[in-house]
């Protein structure tokens, strides 16, 4: 449960009693509007991706009833909707082209069989590694191909299979139009583009029909009320349907296309897999029952797919983004919306023949040339050319466009690992004086072809003189690393001074050369290694303080923030479930996560001057820590609850210095810790003991026996009470020594007094107790 939830949102009924089982439809109403949503969208886009390949049309729809049932019962994506993609049809239309029907069909069956050996061999993550640039510029080439074909239909006549051909034929295209299908093709786009934006209220309640369904059907109607002679679709008998064949060839070209086909196929699926699992995580409402999706398991899912929907005669199948956001915004929870809706395209393609045939060709081609325009995203093209990867989008396109799918893809690849090798090969290395301060500026990756470049600039500086090097840039190899180090130690030698900095003047503590016999390493940001260094420590100043924190926060954004975005992801959707509350103290130099080796969701932490936690019912007492206390055990449900003391603590040193005299926040607060303060006095027990040592002195005694107190006054909280009563808590004691860097752990029996060294899980040669792992793992 989440800490934002409200205590009460606790079952309602008995704890010990069965909650009240209500039985699951086998097909919930979520899923059953999203699969008629879904179907709607599908039937019009399967027979125009038909059209647009040269295949016959029942094709289309074999392939969505395919795409539905087999990828959706056995893919790994639950809510991805698969079927004949707009980034197949030019792969598919050359395949026809050159060896038929019936042989591009036992390449759909090979191609997945392809798929299978990548899923079973789990390389499915390895097809994200491809540039964003390149597979958006597959796309976009794509959509530009189609779209030049699919405007010789609307304009009445027939494309040629090359886009040159298309784009030379053009004007004799124009000079011979046909009205009638220019006119279904108008009114198709007409509707395409105002669907979406009818006004006002009836126009919300319109919009849920989906434009490309009301677009063909409007063009339909508007066909047969007309009377207009226009060629329409035309599905053959099932009887006639032709199947897959042998494939016949030339064995290097069947290889190619099976490659060709596998590739776009894949990649194509697996990236709309991620992007349904960035969908579903930006949907409101509880994702509980959809997962994050498992791209081996969708490659096999898709292989399968293929593998039927070729042997029946189908196109090749791949994730469809328009079909699968639908399904998603549609609000489906599991796969049955994706199978539902291929069992009504099947039903579809056996009883609605009739109403089928009625569609003008022309009225599919618009629909299918609006799609290709629209796989040329200007928001994709905002995007590369931010990162600087126009070169590469446009090679992949051109090379789409001109040569065919496969070529372009490897000549955007051959680009994209150029840009890569340019990027790191250009280092701009400047050097100049001012005021007497020699000012060395490397813009760039600093590798070792940019070493001789760098030594030349080095040794410009004189002996003795202060040099400043700013380097700005993402990487450093050993190379220029060490020759970097092996000048500053050379320059500093001999009297001179060097300073390393960022792009504005921030130290770069990471890089800077240890002292003589330092042993730390710069795995840390902060720069409070200052004991290794000659010179007393200087407390930074606000200004100088305020970069350090902005420089660490950048840190974490550019190191981090990558390596945890998906695990946030996940605790922001299921809200935290920590087994363990963490009360310890505010000091600076105890680190709980790096001290318990524990990450977000691990622990609930409390953090207070002194680890003190007020008795219940105390006059003038403070409830924060009650509160956090009482939400932790009945709210969160923690298994355990740690109280963690730490040496050279200052609260426990003003309580043996000046009690809890004066009236500020801080005494009245530090009225907490006197019973802590009496029971160190009166010597009530034999006093807290070290792993067999006595406490070192009265402020490591008074620490020690503070957190037993501050133990005894938690088993007073009632929400404490009732757990510890029901066996559902653990109570546990800590200690870090600061100075050692060592944890001791005081078991949670009641009148323990010895604190245990932990050395990695084992406390003094027995295991740490199950409900603390992380509090008992040595840092």
């Amino acid at each position: 449960m989440s800490a934002c939830a409200p205590p009460h949102a606790q079952p309602t009924h008995p704890p010990h009693s069965p909650a009240p089982q209500r039985r699951r439809p086998f097909v919930e109403g979520a899923d059953l509007s999203a699969a008629v949503a879904v179907f709607l969208i599908a039937l019009p886009l399967s027979l125009g991706i038909a059209l647009a390949t040269g295949a016959p049309l029942q094709a289309g729809l074999v392939a969505a009833a395919v795409g539905g049932i087999v990828a959706g019962r056995l893919g790994g994506c639950p809510l991805q909707v698969s079927g004949p993609a707009a980034g197949l049809t030019v792969v598919t239309a050359e395949l026809i082209h050159r060896y038929g029907w019936r042989t591009t069909c036992g390449i759909t069956v090979l191609a997945g069989l392809a798929q299978l050996g990548l899923g079973c061999l789990r390389v499915a993550r390895g097809a994200l590694a491809v540039s964003p640039a390149v597979v958006h510029g597959m796309l976009a080439g794509i959509g530009i191909t189609i779209a030049v074909a699919q405007l010789h239909i609307v304009l009445g006549g027939s494309p040629d299979s090359s886009v040159l051909a298309n784009v030379r034929a053009l004007p004799a295209q124009l000079a011979d139009l046909h009205p009638a299908a220019v006119s279904m093709s108008v009114l198709t786009l007409a509707l395409l583009l105002a669907w979406p934006r009818l006004p006002g209220r009836a126009g919300r309640a319109l919009r849920r029909l989906p434009a490309a369904l009301v677009a063909v059907t409007g063009a339909t109607a508007t066909a047969a009320l007309a009377g207009l002679t226009l060629p329409r679709v035309d599905l053959p008998s099932w009887s006639s349907h032709a199947l897959a064949g042998l494939p016949e060839g030339p064995v290097a070209g069947l290889v190619a296309a099976v490659l060709t086909t596998t590739l776009v196929c894949s990649v194509q699926s697996l990236l709309g897999a991620v992007a349904v699992d960035k969908l579903v995580a930006a949907r409101p409402g509880p994702q509980s029952r959809v997962g994050r999706s498992d791209l081996d398991r969708e490659l096999l899912g898709q292989g399968a797919a293929n593998i039927v929907s070729g042997a029946l005669g189908g196109l090749p199948v791949a994730g469809v983004a328009v079909r699968s956001t639908a399904n998603v915004a549609s609000g489906a929870v599991s796969r049955n919306s994706t199978m539902l809706h291929g069992v009504l395209v099947v039903v579809a393609a056996l009883l609605m023949v009739p109403l089928l045939e009625e569609i003008p060709l022309a009225s599919l081609a618009a629909l299918v040339m609006a799609v290709g325009i629209q796989m040329v995203s200007l928001h994709h093209i905002r995007t590369v050319t931010r990162h600087g990867e126009v070169p590469v989008y446009a090679a992949t396109t051109l090379g789409v466009v001109l040569f065919g799918v496969l070529e372009g893809v490897l000549l955007g690849v051959a680009t994209a690992v150029a840009v890569v090798l340019r990027r790191l090969a250009r280092t701009r290395i400047t050097h100049e004086e001012e005021e007497g301060v020699h000012h060395l500026r490397v813009r760039g990756q600093l590798t070792f072809l940019a070493v001789p470049r760098l030594s030349r600039a080095l040794h410009l500086v004189p002996q003795g003189a202060h040099a400043v090097v700013e380097l700005d840039g993402s990487f450093m190899d050993h190379a220029a690393y060490e020759s970097l180090q092996d000048w500053r130690s050379a320059h500093t030698a001999r009297g001179g001074t060097a300073e390393l900095t960022g792009r504005r003047g921030a130290a770069r503590p990471a890089e800077q050369a240890p002292a003589p016999g330092c042993r730390c390493r710069p795995w840390t940001p902060w720069r409070n290694h200052r004991f290794c260094f000659a010179g007393p420590p200087a407390a930074p100043d606000g200004h100088r303080a305020g970069r350090e924190l902005a420089r660490g926060i950048s840190s974490f954004q550019r190191n981090t923030a990558p390596l945890m975005r998906e695990e946030l992801a996940r605790l922001a959707r299921e809200g935290q479930r920590p087994s363990q509350l963490f009360l310890t103290c505010a000091d600076s130099r105890l680190v709980t996560s790096m001290i318990t080796a524990s990450g977000p969701g691990d622990l609930f932490v409390v953090r207070n001057v002194g680890n003190l936690v007020p008795p219940p019912g105390e006059e003038h007492g403070d409830d924060s820590v009650a509160a956090a206390v009482e939400y932790a055990v009945d709210v969160l449900g923690v298994r355990s609850v740690t109280v963690c003391g730490h040496s050279g603590c200052g609260a426990m040193q003003a309580l043996l210095t000046a009690g809890s005299g004066g009236r500020g926040p801080l005494q009245r607060w530090l009225r907490h810790g006197l019973p802590s303060l009496a029971r160190a006095a009166d010597g009530r027990d034999a006093g807290p003991r070290l792993a067999g040592r006595a406490p070192a002195d009265a402020v490591e005694r008074l620490c020690l026996t503070n957190v037993i107190q501050q133990l005894a006054h938690l088993r007073a909280h009632e929400p404490v009470a009732r757990a510890l009563a029901r066996g559902d808590l653990e109570l546990h004691g800590m200690y870090f020594h600061v100075g050692e860097a060592q944890a001791y752990l005081l078991p949670g029996t009641e009148g323990a007094t010895v604190f245990e060294e932990v050395t990695e899980g084992v406390a003094a040669g027995k295991e740490a107790p199950g409900p603390v792992p992380a509090a008992a793992r040595q840092v």
